[in-house]
């Protein structure tokens, strides 16, 4: 009898999942959920061809941690058969607690909780439904199991997940610079002092892979027109939520009226039982259908942004080093004011202005060692001969100045 399902991946191929545990995992309907979950939230409107979904990437991370398992393994790592099963239960479900369009939602209809927070959650009640099967999975992933290198393979520097996501979002999006050489960096990872490294002979991939991970966060996640697009969707649910505090009864279905009607944070989630269900139940059609409704709202301010996101039409962006002056950004709502015909204070739904910085590489938060033959370890920034660490770790900041085109 055959132990295994197999699934076809574009990027890694065939990939197995073992009956048991991992599949049971996969066909929980909390996990079935993510099919319902773009990765890379509305990155599409500038790269159509990204609309794969968590539960691709999810699976992709698994495949990705079986095989550093096993070449762990095969250079004298010992890893107990029940330690494996747990550390790829808990990649499997690293994303799990995602909202609609990814990060959209945070800060948005929701508020001092995290997706990792959700995640938690989630993992928490499959167990309970899996009977206790995931307690190690979920120990590691929380980061309190004593062997750090499994948590190190879910979240650090050269995690699983990060792996993934470049390869996977460089072959949807055909920003052909992330193609990072995954299978390469996985045969050369190894451990010391209980932490994981790079061996030496992987010093150049380790190069690439920071190089490429800088070039897709500002080629592709934080790409301006997509920044733009998704500072509309932002706007148009603080609209809606605003207007439903006012009184105004908006359509929505169940699970988004829930977040529209209700202030949702982290003590809500702990105090209300049906909230972890009433998220689960949220995805990314739940709000293109609203969208569909608000567009013929009575209210100026949300039939517009609605018609905006249906038809692309996009918000004016401009990327600056320095954060624009109060005058210009005054002048600019007065004009949005005027032709809208809306009030000053109303005009903050129609223009954003976010300050975004990022490290591509922080040698102090978890840093990248390099194993030599003698034994001794080496950070990137100091092994490296041609990569400029220093430039890397740089934190860039930009202004992203998004408004309704006048």
């Amino acid at each position: 009898m055959n132990s295994y399902k197999i699934i076809s991946d574009p990027v890694f191929g065939f990939i197995k999942i073992r009956k048991g545990l991992l599949y049971n995992i996969v066909q929980h309907p909390l996990f079935q959920r993510l099919n319902r979950i773009n990765q890379l939230g509305l990155t599409s409107v500038v790269y159509p061809g990204a609309r794969h979904t968590r539960f691709q990437h999810s699976l992709g991370a698994l495949f990705l941690m079986a095989e550093a398992v096993k070449s762990l393994k095969e250079k004298g790592v010992y890893i107990f058969d029940s330690e494996a099963e747990a550390v790829k239960a808990a990649i499997l479900m690293h994303d799990i607690g995602h909202g609609p369009f990814s990060h959209v939602l945070e800060n948005t209809l929701i508020h001092g909780i995290s997706h990792e927070d959700i995640s938690l959650m989630m993992m928490e009640q499959i167990n309970k439904d899996m009977h206790e099967e995931l307690n190690l999975a979920i120990s590691i992933f929380k980061d309190e199991y004593p062997n750090k290198i499994f948590h190190q393979l879910i979240s650090s520097q050269l995690d699983m997940d990060r792996l993934d996501y470049l390869r996977r979002d460089s072959f949807f999006t055909g920003v052909t610079e992330g193609n990072i050489g995954s299978a390469r960096i996985i045969k050369m990872l190894n451990v010391k002092n209980d932490r994981l490294v790079v061996d030496s002979k992987g010093i150049y991939s380790i190069e690439n892979f920071l190089t490429s991970r800088r070039l897709m966060y500002w080629q592709v996640y934080l790409h301006k027109t997509a920044v733009g697009y998704e500072k509309i969707l932002v706007n148009t649910l603080l609209r809606a939520k605003h207007l439903t505090k006012a009184g105004y009864t908006i359509f929505a279905t169940p699970a988004l009226a829930y977040f529209l009607y209700n202030d949702v944070d982290a003590k809500w989630f702990s105090t209300h039982e049906e909230a972890l269900q009433m998220f689960a139940d949220l995805d990314d059609s739940d709000i293109w259908s609203a969208l569909k409704v608000w567009k013929n709202s009575d209210d100026i301010i949300l039939s517009t942004l609605s018609k905006d996101m249906l038809d692309r039409y996009l918000f004016k962006v401009e990327v600056k080093e320095e954060a624009p002056s109060t005058e210009y950004l005054s002048c600019i709502r007065e004009q949005i004011a005027q032709k809208m015909n809306i009030s000053y204070e109303e005009t903050c739904y129609l223009m954003t202005l976010t300050e975004i910085g990022k490290d591509m590489y922080n040698p102090e938060d978890d840093s990248i060692g390099i194993l030599y033959k003698d034994g001794t370890v080496k950070d990137i920034a100091e092994a490296s001969e041609i990569l400029n660490v220093h430039l890397l770790s740089k934190k860039i900041r930009k202004y992203y100045l998004c408004y309704h085109r006048f």
